[in-house]
């Protein structure tokens, strides 16, 4: 059987120090791994979240990625960009993304890609 995972996208919320609180009172409660829990804060908090989970049972994901390694692609974020910043996860094809921004199988399907590259 698959382990299963319990992510929390925290999506458009939480200033810098509201997801350093967050995050520090998610870690004194997730003691075991006998589920993978993973937060996903948006990007400005990734880095400092990082440096509170890291030495936990606790994972640290991305809200999304771009498909390209880098270039003149405002606002997007690459695979490496959130690989060094501590990042294992990353959430693709969520449905806010197919209707606010015209997200479709084969965009996703390219991010898929450069996720799993």
């Amino acid at each position: 059987m698959r382990k299963r995972i319990i992510a929390g996208n925290w999506k458009m919320n939480k200033t810098l120090t509201e997801a350093e609180e967050l995050a520090r009172a998610i870690k004194g409660r997730v003691k075991d791994n006998s589920v993978d829990v993973v937060l996903c804060p948006p990007y400005t908090n990734l880095s400092s979240v990082n440096e509170i989970v890291k030495d936990s049972v606790i994972g640290l994901g991305a809200q999304n990625i771009y498909w390209e390694d880098s270039g003149a692609y405002t606002g997007e974020v690459s695979a490496d960009m959130i690989k060094t910043v501590g990042c294992e996860y990353v959430i693709l094809g969520h449905s806010e993304r197919r209707q606010y921004f015209g997200e479709t199988d084969e965009t996703i399907n390219k991010k898929l890609k450069k996720a799993l590259e």
